[in-house]
């Protein structure tokens, strides 16, 4: 039973089950100056119902305020590659933050890139009695002309990727022909069983029109017989 005095004590409620609240947008510049607009979500809940009320005038407020304030400042120092590759590994950064840290997304961090965040969340809110227990990123805009450039820049890379594959080709297929030559000049009984089996294939297709292709040394000799003759 607690005794609560008329116009001397105060009487407040707080809730200690779980928060979500989301994360405005956020107008942030990235360290290879990109503009961005970023926006998440935390869920903190209050375990100090005394730290609560007495070290801040509005604990919810307080920890929403930080919790933009954080997000750009840790967003700040990752580049737009990082921000869209590793948004779990800096959503954790700013939930707890550490000392030095060391990219855990090998596709996302420089060798030797450490990360020194000036403040975290977590460790910030802790004199209030809040403990952070998810910080996530929601969505992450950027530019229409930066779209149109980065759009630009994969289809190049997929079109050098593509020419590359196509010369592997060419040279593997020269190869093969190369070899393929070297036994049918070993079997002069082989280029004719070539040519039916091409008349095979060609036959099969319902073809109306079909080019018989002779041997120039058939020419050769049926010169040579005239000539005799």
């Amino acid at each position: 039973m607690v005794l609560v005095l008329p116009c001397i004590d105060m009487f407040i409620t707080v809730d200690l089950r779980t928060v979500t609240c989301k994360i405005p947008p956020q107008e942030i510049l990235t360290r290879d100056a990109v503009t961005a607009q970023v926006d998440g979500v935390v869920s903190y809940r209050i375990h100090s119902a005394l730290s609560a009320v007495a070290s801040v005038t509005d604990v919810h407020s307080a920890t929403l305020l930080l919790a933009q304030t954080t997000l750009r400042n840790v967003l700040g120092t990752q580049s737009l590659a990082q921000l869209l590759a590793c948004r779990e590994e800096i959503a954790h950064s700013v939930q707890a933050g550490y000392t030095t840290w060391l990219s855990l997304c090998q596709h996302c961090a420089l060798p030797g890139m450490l990360f020194v965040p000036k403040a975290t969340l977590d460790s910030a809110t802790e004199q209030w009695g809040v403990r952070v227990a998810r910080v996530e990123i929601k969505d992450i805009r950027i530019p229409m002309a930066m779209q149109r450039a980065m759009a630009a820049e994969a289809e190049a890379a997929r079109e050098t990727k593509a020419k590359v594959v196509a010369a592997e080709g060419e040279m593997n297929a020269s190869r093969a022909l190369q070899k393929a030559s070297m036994v049918l000049a070993e079997s002069p009984a082989a280029l004719p069983l070539r040519y039916l089996q091409a008349f095979t294939a060609v036959a099969a297709q319902n073809n109306s029109t079909i080019v018989f292709p002779l041997p120039i040394n058939m020419f050769g000799s049926l010169g040579q017989k005239s000539t005799g003759g």
